[in-house]
C-alpha cells in the first residue's frame, strides 16, 4: 500500500477552535489566516498540477448526502442502536433540497480538504500564518463551501454540553472576543476566494455538515458498543452527541434566514476589490493593480523607507561618489556603517528575507544576543510581492540597497546559506553577514569560458583527505575587493564524469585562505565601484575544510538555480525604481531648462518621449509584481518563465528611461554631477549579470513550445 511521509514543520497547533490561549487580537489574526489558507486551497488549478481526475466534478453535494446516509444506515438498526426519526426525517430534507449548482460540472467545484478544523492546521511558532495543512485522506474534487461549512460548525455547537468534545465547538456556545462571527468569518473567506455570497445554498452546506457529523458520531457510539472504538471510554458520548448533531442540523433546516442576502460591508463591486487589497494573499480572479497592491503593513514600511532615502541616502551620495574617487576608496567609508546603523535601528534591515527563510535561521540565531524572534536581523517576514514595492523604492539610488543590508551579493549568499547551509556554516558565515559586520561575493564566472552555461564552469574542487582543493580563475567576482569580505562561495567541479548538471558543486571558502590571489579590480563602463568592487581571483591549490562543503557534492547547479531565482527579481525590482526617479528627474528638468525660447516640456518631441517611457515603467513593474507574485505562489522552479520574461524587459525598459533622462540632461546626463549615469551603467550591466538576455530568451520561448508539445 503506497504511504506519504510529510514534512517535518515546527509550529503550534491548536486544538480548541476558542483559542482560549490567545488574546482577542491574535484570534483575529489567526482567523483571518485560516480563511485565506481554505481559499488558497480553493484557489489551486487542479488541471495544472494534474489532479484533473482527483474526483467527479459533479454531483457532489447529492453523493455526500448518500454516502454518510449509507454510513449511518450501517450503524443504526437491526439490532444495532435505533435510528433517530429526527436523523430520518433531516435525510430527507437534504435530498430534496440539493443546490442547483450540484448539477453543473464545475460551479463551485475545487479541490476539498473534506476535513478542514482549526485542529488541522500547524500555525508559525509566532505568528499568524498557516505553514501546513494535515489530514488530506477524505481530499476529492467537489463544492468549495462544503469545506467552508463543515469549519463553521464550531458556530453551532456548546462544548460545555460535551466537555470530552472541547474541540467541537465554543464554550457555552458563545463566539469569544476576537473570534469573528460566522458571517464574518465566511465574508473574509469569500473575498479571499474570489467566491459569490452563499446566500442561497449556506443552509444546505450547514445542515449538511452537522448531518455529517452525526453520521460519524454515530458510528464511533457503535464502535464503542462493540468494544473497538479508538477513543476509548469517551466513546460512550457519541450516541448523544449524534443526536445533539442532528437537533443542531434541524434547527438550522427550520431558520428562515441563517445568512443576510448580502456580506457584511461588502454591497458593492468597490469595497469588495479594497478589502481584496487589504488580503495577505490575493485571489486568482482578481485583476489590474489591485491584485498587487501594498498592504497597510507594507504602505508604513514605504513611508518610512521613503523618508529614509530622503533624509539620508539622496543628501550623501554625492559623498558616496566623492569616497569612489578618493585616493583611499578600497576604504571603508564609515558613513555607510553609520547609516546602516540607522536602518537596522529604524526597522528597515533585512527586508529582503522571506517568512519561510527567517524560519531557516530561528534555531541558529536564538542563542545570538541580537537573535530574538522579532529582531531585524530577519526582517519583516515579507513575501516576494511584498518586498517588491520597498526594493523598487532602494533601486532609485545605486548606493541604497547596501545601507539596508539588502544588496547583491550579500542576499543571494545568505539566502543560499539560510536554504542549504549547514548550522555549522550558519553560525559562523549567516549570523554576521545578517548583522552587516561582514560582507561577501558569489565566485562562478570564469574568463576563459561562457559562464551564463553553468556546464562550462572549468574551477575544479577536488577531495583531498578530509578537505577539498580548489584550482582555478574567477572573475567578475563582485564584493571581493571590498575590505568587510571575508567568505566566498565558490562554484567549481567536484565530478567530471557525471552527468552534465551533476559535476558541480559550491563550496564556502574563507578569502584569507592561502592560494587566493585577487588579480586586479576590473571596471565596468570605466567604473570601478569602490570599495565593493569586482575581481579577478585565481585559486591556486587552496585548501578547504570538507565541512565548508555547501548541501552536498553534485549539488551546485541545484543550489546555483535556488539562488538565482529572487536574486534576479530583486534586480528588477531595483530597475523600476531606477526607471522611476530617471524620469522624476527628466520632467524636473524639462520643466527648468528653455530652449529656443520656451521650456523643453513644451516642445512636442518631448511629450511623447516622456508619455513612452512612462509605458515602459508600468508595463516593466506589473511584470515584475506579477513574477513576484508568482515566485511566492509557485517556487522558483515553476515561475522560472515569468521571472525570465521580467530579467529581459525590466534592464530594457530602465534603459530607454534612463537614456531620454540622459539626452534631456544633456552633458550633465553623462558626467558624475547627476545620478543617471550610474543609473544607466547598473542597467546595462544587468543584460548580462544573472544570465544574458539571449538565455532567457531561450527559456521563454522553450517553455512556450512546450505548451504545443512541440
Amino acid at each position: 500500500t503506497p504511504f506519504y511521509v510529510m514534512e517535518y514543520v515546527k509550529g503550534r497547533i491548536f486544538t480548541n477552535p476558542g483559542l482560549g490561549e490567545l488574546d482577542p487580537k491574535e484570534r483575529s489574526s489567526i482567523y483571518h489566516a485560516v480563511a485565506e489558507t481554505l481559499a488558497s486551497i480553493h484557489r489551486t488549478d487542479v488541471d495544472a498540477i494534474g489532479l484533473s481526475n482527483y474526483g467527479r466534478r459533479e454531483n457532489y453535494c447529492k453523493r455526500q448526502v448518500e454516502r454518510w446516509a449509507k454510513q449511518y444506515f450501517a450503524s443504526t438498526g437491526d439490532g444495532k442502536p435505533a435510528r433517530d426519526p429526527d436523523m430520518l426525517h433531516l435525510i430527507e430534507w437534504l435530498r430534496n433540497n440539493i443546490p442547483a449548482e450540484d448539477y453543473h460540472n464545475g460551479m463551485r467545484t475545487a479541490l476539498v480538504h473534506g476535513d478542514f478544523r482549526i485542529d488541522n492546521l500547524v500555525f508559525h511558532p509566532s505568528k499568524a500564518q498557516v505553514i501546513a495543512v494535515l489530514d488530506w485522506e477524505l481530499s476529492t474534487l467537489g463544492n468549495q463551501m462544503s469545506d467552508v461549512a463543515y469549519f463553521c460548525t464550531a458556530y453551532f455547537i456548546n462544548s460545555d454540553e460535551f466537555p470530552i468534545l472541547s474541540y467541537c465547538g465554543f464554550e457555552g456556545g458563545i463566539v469569544p472576543a476576537g473570534v469573528p462571527s460566522q458571517v464574518d468569518y465566511l465574508a473574509d473567506y469569500c473575498a479571499a476566494a474570489g467566491q459569490s455570497w452563499p446566500a442561497d445554498s449556506w443552509k444546505f452546506h450547514m445542515a449538511l455538515s452537522l448531518f455529517r457529523g452525526a453520521s460519524i458520531a454515530a458510528g464511533v457510539y457503535l464502535r464503542w458498543l462493540q468494544g473497538n472504538a479508538s477513543g476509548g471510554k469517551g466513546s460512550e458520548f457519541f450516541g448523544k452527541f449524534s443526536q445533539y448533531l442532528t437537533a443542531k442540523a434541524l434547527e438550522v433546516v427550520s431558520c428562515p434566514l441563517v445568512l443576510p442576502d448580502q456580506p457584511p460591508q461588502l454591497n458593492s463591486g468597490v469595497q469588495f476589490m479594497q478589502h481584496l487589497t487589504h488580503s495577505q494573499e490575493i485571489p486568482k480572479q482578481s485583476v489590474g493593480l489591485t491584485r498587487f497592491a501594498a498592504s497597510p503593513r507594507v504602505k508604513e514600511l514605504q513611508n518610512k523607507l521613503v523618508n529614509f532615502m530622503e533624509r539620508h541616502i539622496y543628501p550623501n551620495e554625492k559623498n558616496f561618489v566623492a569616497h569612489a574617487q578618493a585616493e583611499n576608496h578600497w576604504s571603508i567609508l564609515q558613513l555607510q556603517e553609520k547609516l546602516k546603523a540607522m536602518a537596522k535601528d529604524e526597522g528597515l534591515w533585512n527586508l529582503w528575507i522571506p517568512a519561510d527563510s527567517a524560519d531557516l535561521a530561528l534555531e541558529v540565531i536564538a542563542n545570538d544576543k541580537e537573535g530574538g524572534r522579532n529582531n531585524a536581523l530577519l526582517g519583516a517576514g515579507l513575501s516576494n510581492l511584498e518586498y517588491a514595492h520597498l526594493c523598487e523604492i532602494m533601486g532609485r539610488s545605486p548606493w541604497a540597497p547596501q545601507i539596508f543590508n539588502c544588496g547583491a551579493p550579500d542576499t543571494g549568499n545568505m539566502e543560499v546559506l539560510l536554504r542549504y547551509g549547514s548550522s555549522e556554516q550558519k553560525k559562523t558565515w549567516l549570523i554576521p553577514l545578517l548583522k552587516g559586520e561582514i560582507r561577501s561575493a558569489f565566485a562562478m564566472t570564469e574568463p576563459q569560458t561562457a559562464s551564463s552555461d553553468a556546464t562550462n564552469i572549468s574551477c575544479s574542487i577536488i577531495r583531498q583527505g578530509d578537505g577539498y582543493v580548489i584550482n582555478g580563475q574567477k572573475w567578475w567576482t563582485s564584493g571581493a575587493m571590498d575590505p568587510r569580505c571575508k567568505v566566498l562561495i565558490v562554484m567549481g567541479k567536484t565530478h567530471l564524469s557525471a552527468a552534465p548538471h551533476k559535476q558541480q558543486s559550491m563550496i564556502l571558502v574563507d578569502i584569507t585562505s592561502p592560494g587566493i590571489k585577487i588579480i586586479r579590480p576590473l571596471t565596468v563602463f570605466g567604473f570601478d565601484h569602490a570599495p565593493h568592487g569586482h575581481a579577478e581571483i585565481v585559486f591556486d591549490n587552496v585548501h578547504v575544510p570538507a565541512k565548508n562543503l555547501l548541501l552536498g557534492e553534485k549539488r551546485g547547479f541545484e543550489i546555483a538555480q535556488g539562488r538565482l531565482g529572487p536574486g534576479r527579481l530583486h534586480h528588477c525590482m531595483r530597475l523600476v525604481g531606477a526607471a522611476e526617479r530617471a524620469i522624476e528627474m527628466m520632467r524636473k528638468r524639462a520643466l527648468e531648462r528653455i530652449i529656443f525660447k520656451r521650456p523643453l516640456s513644451q516642445h512636442g518631441a518631448f511629450a511623447s518621449i516622456l508619455a513612452e517611457c512612462r509605458i515602459e515603467i508600468e508595463k516593466a513593474r506589473l511584470l515584475v509584481l506579477h513574477s513576484a507574485n508568482q515566485l511566492d505562489l509557485h517556487g522558483s522552479k515553476v515561475s522560472r518563465g515569468t521571472i525570465a520574461m521580467a530579467k529581459v524587459a525590466a534592464p530594457q525598459a530602465a534603459l530607454k528611461v534612463i537614456d531620454a533622462a540622459i539626452q534631456v540632461h544633456g552633458g550633465g546626463g553623462v558626467s558624475s554631477d547627476f545620478v543617471l549615469a550610474h543609473l544607466w551603467v547598473t542597467a546595462r550591466t544587468l543584460r548580462i549579470v544573472d544570465g544574458p538576455d539571449e538565455v532567457h530568451l531561450q527559456t521563454i520561448a522553450k517553455l512556450e513550445l512546450a505548451k504545443a508539445n512541440l
